[in-house]
């Protein structure tokens, strides 16, 4: 058995008996790799982190909360899906505006079956003052039509104060 093959295994195994010793996501105890877009037995946003060395990165539990979702690794389907990246650090709503994100958000894929993202996103979206369903809806009505257009042309500038889409 290959090196290469030995580690996505080991670190598979080490999940499975850290979850099956503890019952609950701890973010400090998540290997980065899987830290990004995880969710806390204490319902908290895990947040990858970098140390001023170079390439090392940690995992930690950030003050969000969130509703309706414990306990939560994301899946690789949803990471691909919704085109994040797990080794984003620090998440802002600046990836609305990338050319192509929005396409994979709004996608059925997953909005329609990765609510952790979505839910992230839905609130990121409230802080510009848009309301992640009226985005997705401009941009299936429009596609070619850039989200920094959809967000300064104030097609969505009446926001509803509506709920985050309930978890699945």
């Amino acid at each position: 058995m290959s090196s290469s093959f030995k580690f996505p295994i080991s670190l598979f195994l080490s999940s499975l008996l850290l979850h099956a010793a503890l019952g609950e996501i701890i973010c400090e105890d998540l290997p980065a790799k899987t830290c990004a877009f995880s969710i806390s037995a204490a319902g908290k946003r895990c947040l990858l982190e970098t140390e001023n060395v170079a390439g090392k990165f940690y995992c930690r539990t950030s003050e969000v909360d969130v509703e309706g979702i414990l306990n939560h690794v994301e899946t690789d389907d949803c990471v691909a899906a919704c085109g994040v990246d797990r080794k984003t650090v620090g998440i802002s709503s600046d990836a609305l505006l990338e050319p192509g994100f929005a396409a994979k958000l709004c996608s059925s894929a997953c909005y329609d079956f990765c609510p952790n993202i979505v839910d992230l996103y839905f609130n990121l979206a409230v802080g510009e003052g848009a309301f992640l369903p009226d985005l997705c809806e401009a941009h299936r009505a429009n596609p070619d039509r850039s989200m920094l257009e959809i967000l300064s042309s104030g097609a969505v500038s009446d926001m509803a104060q509506a709920p985050a889409p309930a978890p699945m």
